[in-house]
């Protein structure tokens, strides 16, 4: 059974979550009590028997936890000292600080710091001594558990508005919020958790963290044939460009493509007949690529890796054809401030296409789209009609109607020649099997993701769409 996809809620949905459970009649200091519980948990899994807290309250909700966590620390045995950053200054924070009564001397030298000075919501950089105390708790060599969201750090971008937290650990509550995913909150935030505090699952979600839960593979019928599993074209290039498009090819059909096809010059194929076998060799320019692509049999194409010159007229060719379409790389950069006439070309037919620009052609596309990787990925998805894969360690997967997913699981091993290649040509390969835009982007970036970390040191473009690829999906598919 899958794991269902995770949601992930920003600051005003949390807010929003919270106050219709209050609403309905709930307590909301039960819900601050529940959520000390569980950083007091935490805490104790960081501590030696006996050890040393320094909790840092500010003087929201956030130093309400704080508090209440020093009061269940303190009656647990451990040595517990309070920093106050400045008075509670909401209800529950108030009954939250009564319930402290062991001074408020902070001991700089504890065993482990809670940061319970500001969780989510933050609009602004610290300043003055919650600045300084974030600089010393970062200085001190402590492990740093952050209550909810590392103090600094905004909750919705992950971007550091000034100073902020570096945590060993973040325990957060009800969702994952967007900014533990996205860098550089992710950096900061270290080993993330996620407490269930007894608010109701959201009732409709619109972002996620994308994992399997989100998202199914394709699985063939017994009486199946390779054209039914989805023919893929792939746009190659010139002779000496021809790696980028082979490996998209190959990725393409490891993925499960049933067929796929390189097109392109005489000479390139001649250089590409000496490294495949499975995949087939087609000759044609751009308007050939079209003509292959009005074939049935063919379900997708590929156009950007090593595209070359001839990137913009093959990309509007496969565009016009009706099939679903990937564009990456020179098919992207192609189209260079011209984003109204790329949707123009896109919504000429419903069908899926999908955009893997890395941040360089993302600008050259969208030059004046601004935000957070995830806010601009939505609003060039809004434009263009497309699915949006803005590539990065925290890539963004959007769609037109406004649906998105962060890809956490990218490790750095990744950063290598040819591998956003692979990429594409997983989705690819996914697209020409049917599965809808948004899925196939989500689900290409989740196998990448996976593969680089099964991988690890030492990868190179070639090993993704090899034998670890087939053991991975029949993992999945098994």
């Amino acid at each position: 059974m899958r794991e269902p996809a995770r949601p992930l809620l920003t600051a005003a949905e949390m807010r929003a979550a919270e106050a219709g459970w209050f609403a309905a009649g709930h307590d909301s200091f039960a819900l601050m009590r529940a959520a000390a519980e569980a950083v007091a948990r935490e805490a104790e899994r960081m501590l030696p028997p006996r050890g040393r807290v320094l909790v840092l309250a500010g003087p929201g909700n956030n130093g309400g936890d704080g508090w209440v966590a020093a009061a269940l620390l303190k009656a647990r045995g451990y040595a517990v000292t309070v920093e106050v950053l400045a008075p509670p200054a909401t209800p529950d924070a108030r009954k939250a600080a009564a319930l402290w009564d062991g001074g408020d001397a902070g001991d700089w030298q504890a065993d482990l710091i809670v940061d319970a000075l500001f969780g989510t919501g933050l609009a602004r950089g610290l300043e003055g001594r919650a600045a300084e105390w974030v600089a010393r708790a970062n200085a001190g060599g402590r492990p740093v558990l952050a209550v909810d969201m590392p103090s600094g750090i905004d909750s919705d971008s992950g971007v550091a508005l000034g100073p902020a937290i570096r945590a060993a650990a973040t325990v957060t509550f009800h969702t994952p919020k967007p900014g533990h995913l996205l860098l550089l909150g992710r950096l900061h935030a270290g080993r993330l958790l996620v407490a269930d505090i007894g608010l109701p699952p959201p009732a409709e979600a619109r972002l996620w963290r994308n994992g399997p839960g989100l998202w199914a593979l394709p699985h063939p019928a017994a009486d199946t044939h390779k054209y039914a599993r989805g023919g893929l074209l792939v746009w190659s290039g010139p002779e000496f460009q021809t790696g980028a498009s082979r490996l998209a090819a190959s990725a393409g059909l490891r993925v499960g493509a049933g067929a796929v096809t390189l097109a392109g010059e005489a000479a390139a194929l001649r250089v590409h007949a000496a490294h495949l076998t499975a995949v087939m060799l087609a000759e044609a320019d751009a308007q050939g690529f079209g003509r292959l692509l009005a074939g049935p049999k063919l379900k997708a194409a590929c156009v950007g890796p090593g595209a070359g010159p001839q990137a913009r007229c093959v990309a509007g060719a496969a565009l016009q054809s009706g099939k679903a379409v990937l564009l990456d790389a020179d098919a992207i950069t192609a189209f260079e401030g011209e984003a109204a006439h790329l949707a123009r070309l896109v919504r000429r037919h419903a069908r899926p296409v999908v955009l893997t620009p890395h941040e360089g052609e993302f600008a050259r596309l969208f030059p004046t789209l601004s935000g957070s990787r995830l806010e601009r990925a939505r609003a060039a998805a809004d434009i263009s009609g497309a699915v949006v894969v803005l590539k990065g360690a925290d890539g963004c997967i959007a769609a037109p109607d406004g649906r998105a997913a962060i890809n956490a699981n990218a490790p750095p091993w990744l950063a290598t020649a040819g591998s956003g290649d692979v990429l594409s040509g997983l989705i690819s390969g996914l697209l020409a099997q049917g599965m809808r835009g948004f899925e196939a982007a989500a689900a290409g970036c989740w196998l990448h993701g996976e593969l680089g970390a099964k991988l690890g040191p030492g990868l190179i473009a070639e090993d993704l769409a090899g034998v670890a690829l087939r053991e991975l999906l029949g993992g999945l598919m098994g």
